[in-house]
Formats: C-alpha cells, structure tokens, sequence
C-alpha cells in the first residue's frame, strides 16, 4: 500500500513544486513572487455624506485580504496596491404603494477601484462596483444606515476581492 502512495505523492510535490501561480483555500491565485499589498484610504468622492463608510470600507477591505491572503500590507509601494473612492451614496425608491407612496427604499453604495499589479501589469484593474441594501420606507436612513452600510461593505469588499486576487 505504502509503496503506491510514494509515487503518487512524488508527482504531486512535483507538479506544485513547479508551480508560478500559487492557489489557496480562499480561491486567490496570487503570483509566489507578490509579497505586499498597499490598501491606501479609500477617499469619499459622493455628493451625500456619510462620515464613517470611509473608514469603515478602508478597515474592512484591509481585514478581507489579511484574512485570506498570505501578502503583508505595507504602507506605500506595495507589489499589488488597492486604491479606491467612494463616489455614490444615494438613496432611491424601489417599490411604491397604490397612493404613489414609496414602501421601499434602496441605499446603493458605488466605489471606484483600481487595483495596480506592479510584478503583473496585465492584471490591472480599473473598475467600479456597487452594491446596495433595502429598507422599509417607514424607516429613515439615519435608523437603519448603520446595519445596512455593514452589509453593503461586505458585498463590495467580496467583489474588490474576487475581482483584484481571485479573478473571478
């Protein structure tokens, strides 16, 4: 038994071994050679403010590939770099009542990014991404924009990620 499992394994350390491309469990396919990663604070550019979402997309975005990428994060002149800019935050209604009246509201938050590859230009990304949450029009912004802002970050971070070092 021992005697097949040996070869088996040889032709797989050898077949990884060799590998450019390194593949993780987080599904990121991350050059061996792209150590850091610069993730600079993501400016507010929209009309409507907001005072957090800034910080909040910043740190959560900086968590995302500490979690689930082995790259250090640096400062500035980072081998891959994630600079993005808030440039909508608006608030529409998406369903309206008989009386014309809205029943509910959408919060739909836009982030330009671009993603730099400085070892792999071709990489290069230059995108913008949106996501959005509902919420009751009975309800104003200010009482739920705290619970809502949280789930549309993880959206857009998600789509940043897959779209930067997943390439999906």
């Amino acid at each position: 038994m021992m005697k097949r499992f040996l070869p088996a394994l040889a032709l797989v350390l050898a077949l990884t071994g060799c590998s450019i491309v390194k593949y993780s469990f987080s599904g990121t396919s991350i050059q061996a050679d792209v150590r850091t990663i610069c993730i600079p604070y993501v400016e507010y550019k929209a009309l409507r403010v907001n005072p957090s979402l800034s910080a909040d997309l910043t740190q959560a975005l900086q968590d995302k590939y500490r979690k689930l990428t082995r790259l250090e994060q640096v400062d500035m002149d980072g081998d891959l770099e994630v600079a993005c800019e808030i440039t909508g935050y608006d608030v529409n209604a998406t369903a309206v009542t008989a009386e014309e009246v809205a029943a509910q509201n959408r919060l739909t938050v836009t982030v330009k990014c671009v993603f730099n590859n400085r070892k792999y230009p071709e990489d290069n990304l230059d995108k913008s991404f949106s996501a959005y949450a509902d919420f009751d029009a009975t309800q104003s912004l200010e009482a739920v924009e705290g619970s809502i802002c949280e789930e549309i970050i993880d959206k857009l971070c998600e789509d940043i990620f897959n779209a930067t070092v997943a390439q999906w």
